[in-house]
């Protein structure tokens, strides 16, 4: 029996997971569209969803391709409290994991906001077993200090008694009511960014109005063929479904290339929500994807302009501290068991991500000013 976590089974927590028992993960299985707590008005379950966290995979009937899994909880938070969750301090709770590409971006903004104080932080262990996302002590992670759960499924059974849909990261909690607002992470982070300005640093604007059909526009591009195209090539059960996707992916990483040969990021001079959706498979790839996923033409360390990219964005603290490769490596290749049956994880790859001056110093940014108003030379890791 395979037993893999630092808990021991206590009265608060999850026990260590244990694949031998439980198995592999299989809680991201399709169902019928439907209403429920939580639920906004016309984006139900069978609503179509860009979302998922590491692993929730199925494939197309027949076809061997990919489809995500569904992401019902949608209600959103508004600033002047209409949609029945208005922006308060203290009042919201992340769960995330920092192995998941799309949790990561809730916590990449939370911090470029600097909403931490606003908005609390819980994290689980990146090690799932059957069970699903679960709480246990352990280096970056720790026990649920708000509801004093032992896995992540039970505050879906708190918010809908009975739910036996896929139970993901990230999840934005209500304290006060004591449910989910949402897990469909596209809303969380722009909730974020539009409507905790009272709280929010206002140097910082990640979704500016006269940018946002541009930022729209690159988001559904980067989401399809690079954000779920790694898992659309990770988990094709055929030849075709996985050429097809593997061929849009790096097609579409040549072609952001090409776009920032000629800028710093993605809309210009200024960090956006288009980057911090880039960054996190960005940031997996060589490490996870490349090998895991066999996303294999190249490595993004091949790509002059996206590398470098890449290093600039992980100089700044929000997406520098909310990466750890460490979880990130033990969550896909441990959890994964149909795609790395051994469990093994591997040493590698050993990357520089830092940029470096003239004298190979670490810790500075090569040019232009950061997201807090600071110049190049105050930027430091």
């Amino acid at each position: 029996m395979t037993a893999i976590g630092e808990s021991p089974a206590t009265g608060r927590g999850a026990g260590p997971a244990d694949f031998g028992r439980y198995g592999d993960y299989e809680g991201h299985r399709r169902r019928p569209a439907r209403g429920g707590p939580g639920v906004a008005a016309g984006t139900g379950a069978g609503a179509a969803a860009p979302a998922g966290a590491g692993g929730a995979a199925g494939t197309g009937a027949g076809s061997g391709e990919f489809v995500r899994a569904d992401y019902p909880f949608r209600g959103r938070i508004t600033a002047d409290g209409s949609s029945g969750f208005p922006a308060e301090a203290g009042r919201y709770h992340l769960y995330i994991s920092w192995a998941c590409p799309w949790a990561q971006r809730s916590a990449i903004v939370r911090k470029l906001l600097r909403l931490e104080d606003v908005v609390s932080l819980g994290v689980v262990d990146p090690v799932r077993d059957g069970r699903g996302w679960a709480f246990r002590e352990g280096p970056g992670h720790g026990l649920d200090e708000v509801n004093g759960f032992s896995f992540l499924s039970e505050a879906y059974e708190a918010t809908e008694p009975g739910y036996d849909g896929h139970v993901s990261v990230p999840v934005l909690w209500d304290k006060r009511s004591g449910r989910i607002v949402s897990n469909h992470f596209p809303d969380i982070t722009i909730d974020l960014e539009t409507q905790f300005g009272r709280w929010a640093d206002p140097s910082v604007d990640l979704y500016p109005e006269r940018l946002r059909s541009e930022i729209d526009a690159i988001n559904a591009l980067v989401y399809e063929r690079v954000n779920n195209g790694v898992y659309r090539c990770g988990f094709a059960t055929s030849q075709a479904a996985y050429h097809e996707a593997v061929t849009a992916l790096f097609e579409t990483l040549d072609e952001l290339e090409a776009r920032l040969a000629g800028r710093r990021y993605l809309m210009g001079e200024a960090i956006t929500e288009a980057d911090v959706r880039l960054w996190v498979t960005l940031a997996r790839f060589d490490a996870v994807y490349y090998s895991h996923f066999k996303c294999n033409l190249r490595r993004l360390t091949d790509y002059p302009a996206l590398w470098r990219y890449a290093r600039d964005l992980y100089a700044v603290p929000a997406f520098r501290e909310t990466t750890r490769f460490d979880h990130i490596k033990r969550h896909y290749y441990i959890t994964h068991g149909g795609l790395n049956p051994s469990r093994i994880v591997p040493d590698g790859p050993l990357i520089d991500w830092e940029i470096r001056d003239g004298a190979g110093k670490p810790g500075r940014q090569e040019h232009g000013t950061g997201p807090d108003g600071t110049t190049a030379g105050d930027q430091r890791p």
